[in-house]
């Protein structure tokens, strides 16, 4: 007996490098101007990345900030402190540690095309999510009116991608399930995540294949 294929009913996006111009190139303009070399950044933060810990996320916080950040287990103040404090300037200076996560931020540009095609995905019936893990940053939430029916924020329910519990979390709140759901991010990691609890999750690497992959998924001209 054949197997009955199911035919997708959500859409649910992450925002930074996909809704938005991508990760590296704008933490890259980051550390230009605050004067530190961008691979010492990267060096920095990987050396907090713990073996996988049988204690959980508890003591997982303690050896990783940026994951506790993202599950919002430390505040923001607490984060950029330890950050800037791993951080040196190329004069030798410390950077400052008050509104680094604002400045880190401030290079990511809006994609309007991609959020033109959640916005068309939505107006063929397709239920709408925006997945995302944050870093204490602001979102543009004034140019989501109409765009998602529904927005998971990693600090704003404790847990991270690409965690199974919080994909399974958003395709409930879309009242769909997980096969249901295709998962959109520019990081394998996530894809992967998303794959593992049953939903199709693409690679964003252009607007053009996600165009493309996603009128085939759904059926639906989205041009």
């Amino acid at each position: 007996m054949s197997e009955v294929k199911v035919v997708p009913r959500g859409l649910l996006v992450d925002w930074g490098g996909v809704l938005t111009s991508g990760l590296e190139e704008a933490l890259r303009r980051w550390a230009e101007l605050d004067g530190f070399d961008f691979d010492s950044y990267l060096q920095a933060v990987l050396a907090w990345l713990p073996a996988e810990s049988p204690e959980g996320a508890t003591a997982e916080a303690e050896l990783n900030p940026a994951h506790a950040l993202e599950r919002g287990q430390i505040a923001v103040p607490d984060f950029e402190r330890k950050l800037a404090s791993i951080l040196v300037r190329r004069d030798g200076t410390p950077v400052p540690a008050e509104g680094l996560i604002e400045r880190m931020f401030a290079h990511f540009e809006h994609q309007p095309a991609m959020s033109a095609l959640v916005r068309r995905a939505r107006s063929h019936g397709i239920r709408t999510a925006l997945l995302s893990n944050s870093w204490g940053n602001t979102y543009p939430r004034d140019t989501w009116d109409g765009m998602f029916d529904d927005i998971v924020i990693s600090g704003e329910v404790g847990m991270r991608k690409p965690e199974p519990e919080i994909f399974l979390l958003a395709a409930r709140r879309l009242d769909l399930k997980p096969e249901e759901c295709v998962f959109i991010d520019d990081l394998e990691l996530n894809v992967d995540g998303a794959r593992a609890v049953g939903m199709t999750a693409l690679l964003h690497t252009s607007y053009d294949e996600t165009r493309r992959v996603l009128e085939t998924l759904f059926g639906a001209d989205l041009t």
